[in-house]
């Protein structure tokens, strides 16, 4: 698999050249998330954007990432090719997520252990924290899951505090043992050579967050409200999940509808600002048809916006609708880094925290293909606060960025804080005043110039009754730029 060496140039619609990539490009935007060009339905939609990029056997050869981008490789089964390097080169002062998402390939098959492992290591071989991990778990039902890990500096942190070569270890874990497909996603007899002797897919992010400019407590909040708010009501607004991270639907306070089919993974994502806290509940629609009951069918998960871990939950479906609720997790805050557990420590920063929803495959088998009415509840609550005060630019720089006036937002509150703490809405509203009062003034010139140059001579003799005083059409404005519209073991 070769590095992808796409060019970028002339991609303009002013007159110019409407390019074969560009066509490619719009091709794409009209073809649904997750599907591929002849209509098909895909396991997964990677980042266009994404690299791809082989994983070594060992550091010495290891590809070395950049931080903001987002790469595609691939992984081996467990033993040779099952554990990979990746290369990085790090500062002293700021702090690296790198998250894997693996997507097991159309036919094989997984089981209740197989997963994935990455760790984030020094030179001497040593962990900068504690390897992430994730497992397909009890639905046995192939699915994208992700695991993170992180270099993280400041604080009480020890190791890894220097600057200098570090290493991605990204590797495959568990017995190997599953079902080939169809017979394999919906629960054949055991098959060693299932998942074992198949590659998965893997989506890489590298995202770096710059230390503060002063520093703040190492402590995690001891307390906050635990409780669970009552579940929202209302009519329900259809909005359609997306295939992958990078094409997850935004999603706002409010009551939404989408249709999950057995096997499908639906990704949504929802912006949480500073000082805000998150609640979602999915509730899985009655099935016409069918009987019997499937242990671990519908898989919830909450992922931060470094696609770290935080929370998952799980339901059993016997036709009958069911409800799964996500357990309250803390206020969005810097210092809850330093809590032990995932559900408090990934609520970190502010950006979109990304909602994961899949239905086991082997719900097919005993009420149908699908797909069945899916209900998300989402409440975001408390005032947006003033984000840390960063030294420098997180990379991608909108990573923990919370947009204001999202249109996937119901009534909900809108986000005000970015990762410099600094609130987006008022900056959005203070570019937009510049930027509309430059318009206005511009406006008023332009129609004191077009009064002047179209008022009347007055001639000394009396204009013809043939004279053209109406004043010709404006030109058409050139044509517009081109828009380019751009738990763990669940």
């Amino acid at each position: 698999m070769g590095v992808r060496t796409e060019s970028r140039r002339a991609r303009t619609w002013h007159g110019r050249a409407f390019t074969v990539a560009a066509a490619a490009t719009l091709c794409g935007a009209l073809t649904p998330a997750g599907w591929a060009a002849d209509g098909t339905p895909g396991p997964y939609s990677f980042a266009e954007d994404a690299t791809t990029v082989r994983g070594a056997e060992g550091t010495t050869d290891s590809a070395r990432l950049e931080a903001g981008h987002t790469y595609k490789s691939s992984i081996g089964p467990s033993g040779r090719g099952g554990r990979l390097y990746y290369r990085l080169e790090l500062d002293a002062a700021s702090t690296a997520y790198v998250s894997a998402t693996a997507v097991p390939r159309p036919g094989a098959g997984v089981s209740y252990a197989d997963g994935l492992k990455v760790s984030l290591q020094d030179g001497n071989g040593r962990n900068c924290s504690p390897s992430g991990s994730a497992h397909f778990g009890a639905t046995q039902s192939p699915h994208p899951i992700a695991a993170w890990a992180a270099r993280e500096t400041g604080g009480k942190q020890y190791a890894c505090q220097t600057a200098g070569t570090y290493y991605v270890v990204v590797e495959r874990s568990g017995a190997g043992t599953s079902k080939e497909s169809p017979g394999a996603t919906s629960g054949g007899s055991a098959d060693p050579k299932g998942s074992a002797s198949r590659a998965w897919d893997l989506e890489i992010g590298y995202v770096s967050e710059p230390g503060l400019k002063e520093a703040r407590s190492t402590t995690a909040p001891e307390a906050w409200d635990s409780a669970t708010p009552e579940a929202l009501a209302g009519a329900a607004r259809h909005r359609e999940g997306g295939a992958g991270f990078s094409t997850a639907t935004t999603l706002g306070q409010g009551v939404w509808r989408d249709g999950i089919s057995p096997g499908e993974t639906r990704f949504y994502k929802v912006p949480v600002d500073w000082g805000q806290q998150f609640y979602a509940t999915a509730d899985l629609g009655s099935s016409s048809g069918g009987d019997g009951y499937v242990g671990t069918a519908l898989a919830v998960s909450l992922y931060n916006p470094v696609r770290g871990f935080v929370d998952a939950v799980g339901s059993g479906y016997d036709g009958r609708q069911r409800s799964a609720a996500l357990a309250p997790v803390p206020p969005v805050a810097y210092e809850n880094r330093y809590a032990l557990s995932d559900r408090v420590s990934g609520m970190r920063f502010a950006g979109s925290y990304y909602l994961v929803v899949h239905l086991a495959a082997q719900v097919a088998d005993r009420f149908g293909d699908g797909p069945l009415g899916l209900t998300l509840r989402v409440r975001v609550t408390g005032a947006a606060r003033s984000g840390p005060a960063y030294a420098g630019r997180a990379l991608p720089r909108d990573v923990f960025d919370v947009a204001a006036g999202d249109s996937g937002t119901a009534g909900g509150p809108t986000g005000t804080g970015n990762g410099d703490g600094r609130s987006t809405t008022m900056k959005l509203l203070a570019v937009g005043g510049i930027g509309l009062g430059s318009l206005l003034v511009l406006t008023l010139g332009a129609w004191t110039v077009a009064a002047r140059r179209r008022r009347p001579i007055r001639a000394p003799w009396p204009a013809s009754e043939e004279a053209d005083t109406v004043p010709g059409p404006l030109p058409a404005p050139d044509p517009a730029p081109w828009d380019h519209g751009a738990p763990r073991s669940w």
